[in-house]
């Protein structure tokens, strides 16, 4: 399971993350700059051990009306082939060296971890503890998800989140996962008619909440 090193990492995560939202085409807010604020997220286990595997959610400004948003990232500890447009940014970190942090849903050993949550053979961790699951988080597939490696086909970027197709061993046709990226809890809650067969879901502190949780779909699948 992922080991939580309390260490350094410079520049920090938002600090990366501040840069890098105002080029995304879902980023919502105005021309001031990104203040991104932790506020939920889980992470996965790389069953290689070599990535760095985690769902963040950031809100971006003030009161009941920041916007909360999903930033998935991987951490590696080298540059990741043809990725070059995915990446956030590098980072020195206290224990491991240089990281080189990717948006995540261009990183295939995420989304194939991704389908193995689905899948049930992946389990979600949390954010800041080693070795602890975090049962908050649930997953659920409507189709059958054989063993094998999910095949990432294309990503595709736009103001609704992000789509990433793959295909599955002994499926059909491929299924496309749609990273919700501006987080909302009626995200992916009516699947009566929306071709929607699962997804992930968990829960944030929105800002200005006093506390409170939101809850709401992270990922949800459809059939391409």
């Amino acid at each position: 399971m992922a080991v939580i090193h309390r260490t350094t990492l410079q520049p920090t995560k938002q600090e990366l993350i501040a840069a890098w939202l105002p080029t995304r085409a879902w980023y919502t807010a105005g021309p001031a700059a990104p203040n991104p604020v932790r506020c939920g997220g889980f992470r996965l286990d790389d069953p290689e051990g070599e990535v760095g595997i985690e769902f963040m959610v950031v809100t971006d400004g003030e009161g009941r009306d920041a916007a909360a948003y999903l930033v998935p990232m991987t951490y590696r500890g080298k540059p990741l082939d043809g990725a070059e447009s995915a990446l956030i940014g590098t980072s020195e970190h206290g224990v491991l060296g240089t990281r080189w942090i990717y948006d995540g849903a261009h990183d295939p050993v995420l989304v194939g971890q991704v389908h193995a949550l689905l899948a049930g053979r992946a389990v979600p961790q949390q954010q800041s503890v080693s070795d602890a699951a975090d049962p908050t988080v649930t997953a659920s597939l409507d189709v059958p998800a054989p063993e094998g490696d999910a095949e990432v086909l294309d990503v595709t970027d736009g103001p609704a989140g992000t789509d990433v197709r793959i295909r599955v061993p002994g499926a059909d046709t491929p299924l496309t996962l749609r990273f919700h990226r501006v987080l909302s809890q009626a995200a992916g809650e009516d699947r009566e008619g929306s071709g929607v067969l699962g997804g992930v879901t968990a829960e944030w502190t929105p800002a200005g909440a006093e506390g409170a949780t939101a809850r709401g779909a992270y990922i949800t699948v459809r059939r391409d």
